[in-house]
């Protein structure tokens, strides 16, 4: 949209007002329309700060955010449609039942949107378009072939099971993850208290023997003094830091590039992500390509659930070669996110007739081995673990116990 800036005679005052149109003319329209005096000029403008400021509060007012909905309520209420659907109910009655049931109110607000354009006379799909971002491309693909072959309850049914699917892979991981990073936390808070409390009664006692400290005992005294002088401003550095790293990544596509491309090489996290976000690729395009979906729409909506942009970027070239006319294994090739084993897996399907099969045991053999990964994940990390708490009890006891053992000498001469 443009805004164009009309100055007017209004009696003996001189007045003016910002229009939002698509043009010139359709200002002056709308001016005239409105009534408000003698138009005098028209100037096209940049955009008001009072209507950024109108709009950006009346954003935040609104419960429906630039996010993805809660997927558990989401779930809930698809399984509720597609039961209510597969009855004979109409859509309408079902979403204003699904709206009463919700207690979420970004999707209760979804739901009475959908509702309202619905009862208007507009298509589902189209009523859906402006939820892209909170529902995902893969909701909007699902919904649109039930309308379009009359499966909408089978279609919707499908797309809960897949939404699950992915749910079920996430709770995984963060049940494997909860051991380990509850340690972590452990050995961070004793490494605390050790510093802050038992440290300085030690160095007291150093510092009157006069003797000369060695390393290990000079570094804890200086993470002491460090976390005592300094330690709010290293906690808000590092807040800050951290928003400022999370500003630039959601901002600037070439940061966001390079550091998932970097999380792919972290050990485990980079494993892990992998194994997820290919499988849950191959998962979703073998379901979608199942229900009819044409392969390009199948292709831009299981791209779409992938939450790495460096994979995200790799994988359109899957994408590509469909749209060149080459067959899809080469895509898989020349993405470089599949061995070699995966390809001529998916080529043999392809060229004996069975590739929905292939893509099935492609989707297992990927969910294998993320599942391998996380019920070991926590034997994974225990070397780092141990090795870490070995580390610190090794500083430690040589920070103390060195000058003790000098102080011993000193005092047996």
């Amino acid at each position: 949209m443009r805004y164009f800036r009309i100055d007017y005679r209004q009696g003996n005052r001189r007045e003016s007002v910002v229009l939002e149109a698509q043009s010139k003319m359709d200002a002056v329209t709308e001016f005239r329309q409105r009534t408000l005096g003698v138009m005098l000029s028209v100037k096209e403008v940049s955009k008001p700060f009072s209507l950024k400021l109108r709009k950006w509060l009346e954003a935040n007012r609104s419960p429906v955010r630039r996010k993805r909905v809660s997927q558990e309520p989401y779930i809930a209420t698809l399984r509720q449609i597609s039961v209510m659907l597969d009855a004979g109910l109409p859509i309408n009655q079902c979403l204003e039942e699904a709206i009463r049931s919700t207690d979420d109110e970004m999707l209760k607000e979804i739901l009475r949107s959908l509702l309202s354009d619905i009862e208007s006379g507009m298509s589902l799909s189209e009523a859906l378009e402006p939820f892209r971002v909170q529902l995902g491309s893969i909701s909007l693909s699902m919904f649109n072939l039930g309308e379009q072959t009359g499966t909408l309850s089978d279609s919707i049914k499908k797309l809960a099971e897949i939404l699950e699917q992915i749910q079920h892979n996430r709770r995984e991981l963060v049940r494997a993850t909860r051991y380990p990073l509850f340690t972590i936390i452990a050995m961070m808070l004793a490494f605390v208290v050790v510093i802050l409390m038992v440290v300085p009664q030690f160095q007291e006692i150093f510092a009157e023997s006069g003797a000369d400290l060695p390393f290990p005992t000079q570094l804890l005294i200086w993470v002491e003094h460090a976390m005592t002088e300094y330690g709010p401003f290293i906690v808000a550095g590092a807040v800050v830091l951290s928003l400022l790293f999370s500003y630039i990544y959601g901002k600037n596509e070439k940061v966001r590039l390079e550091a998932d491309r970097l999380l792919l090489k972290v050990y485990i996290v980079g494993k892990v992500t992998h194994y997820a976000m290919v499988g849950r690729f191959v998962y979703i395009f073998n379901v979608l390509l199942n229900a009819g979906i044409p392969i390009t729409d199948a292709l831009d909506a299981a791209i779409g659930v992938v939450e790495n942009s460096y994979m995200k970027r790799r994988l359109e070239a899957i994408k590509r070669a469909i749209e060149e006319g080459r067959p899809l294994h080469s895509g898989f090739e020349e993405s470089g996110l599949f061995a070699n084993m995966i390809v001529q897996m998916v080529k043999a399907g392809e060229q004996g007739g069975a590739l929905g099969t292939m893509l099935q045991k492609v989707t297992d053999y990927y969910q294998e081995r993320y599942q391998h990964i996380v019920d070991n994940v926590a034997s994974m990390i225990e070397p780092i673990l141990i090795a870490a708490i070995a580390g610190f009890v090794l500083v430690l006891a040589l920070g103390i116990f060195l000058p003790m053992w000098s102080m011993a000498e000193v005092m047996g001469m």
